[in-house]
């Protein structure tokens, strides 16, 4: 983080910055802890694509689940300094899923915690607008050529698997998953037409949460750079693509979380959530060689072409 995007966050809270660390980010922006004078914490993300759309998203999702307050959106500048886009958010505590998750523990416990973590994501999906499609503005207005999902994935699927890296996936695999993109397609009409709000990064290194008396708690759902209006079982599905790293116990209750919690009740929920995730690894595959996440996409992407899935 730059001086002067740290002392225009002062300027913007109205308290001096006195101190900085590094958290955690995203593929596209820097995210910091920031002390401030006179005692207290706030969280700046620097960059992103559109942070103004992503703060209406927040405010949109705060009605439904725990969501850090925006403070302040700050835009772009480049006169009379150069500076990020920065949204400036509360800061939250709590521990991060993905932490929990590394140090497992009982498997009762943990499938407490999964229908928590459950019930919270199926209710994100309970946010609607009047069509399916992306946000193109701080209103959350919803672009009106969005083609159907069901007829994208093939053309996406094949875009991205030509874009991937040479050494991540083989050819024979490259067109083997463009053609199970092409099988699967056609079942995503009995979604097209959803427009609820869904997430679109749902894993565990964007949940925090914490013990409570009474139990598991999530204290709230992180990076909504991506959210958008369609089918909230891409929520769900991405949430268990890695579920075979998650300890005993975790993934038996989220799905039945977010099975007795989701807006809308289609028995196919998770065979519908994969094949959204489609989207997803397809697109994730793309990323330059070495990329840790893209690696484990291409090989979730070798079994299911291997032993493709119904």
């Amino acid at each position: 983080m730059e001086l002067t995007e740290t002392r225009r966050i002062g300027e913007a809270l109205g308290r001096a910055v006195v101190g900085a660390r590094p958290l955690a980010g995203g593929y596209s922006h820097e995210t910091s802890l920031l002390s401030v004078a006179g005692g207290g914490q706030v969280v700046a993300r620097l960059g992103g694509a559109a942070p103004a759309v992503e703060a209406a998203v927040m405010a949109a999702g705060r009605t439904r689940v725990p969501v850090p307050e925006v403070l302040h959106v700050l835009p772009a500048v480049v006169e009379p300094y150069e500076a990020r886009a920065t949204m400036v958010l509360e800061y939250v505590h709590g521990t991060p899923l993905s932490r929990t998750l590394a140090r497992g523990g009982d498997p009762a416990d943990l499938r407490a915690l999964g229908a928590e973590v459950g019930r919270v994501v199926a209710r994100v999906g309970a946010v609607t607008f009047d069509r399916p499609g992306f946000f193109t503005d701080a209103r959350l207005t919803v672009g009106r050529d969005e083609r159907p999902w069901s007829r994208q994935l093939p053309e996406l699927a094949e875009a991205c698997v030509a874009a991937a890296p040479a050494e991540r996936l083989d050819p024979a695999t490259r067109r083997a998953w463009v053609k199970l993109c092409e099988a699967h397609a056609p079942a995503l009409e009995r979604v097209d037409h959803q427009a609820r709000l869904v997430h679109a990064d749902i894993n565990p290194k964007n949940i925090l949460v914490s013990r409570t008396a009474s139990g598991w708690r999530v204290d709230a759902v992180l990076d909504w750079e991506f959210s958008y209006s369609g089918c909230p079982y891409g929520d769900a599905a991405n949430m268990l693509r890695f579920g075979d790293a998650y300890p005993d116990g975790f993934v038996d209750g989220f799905r039945r979380g977010f099975r007795d919690g989701r807006a809308l009740p289609d028995e196919d929920w998770e065979y519908l959530g994969r094949v959204l995730d489609m989207f997803a690894l397809s697109d994730l595959v793309t990323r330059p060689p070495g990329h840790e996440i893209a690696d484990a996409a291409a090989g979730m992407i070798r079994r299911w072409t291997a032993r493709p899935f119904t």
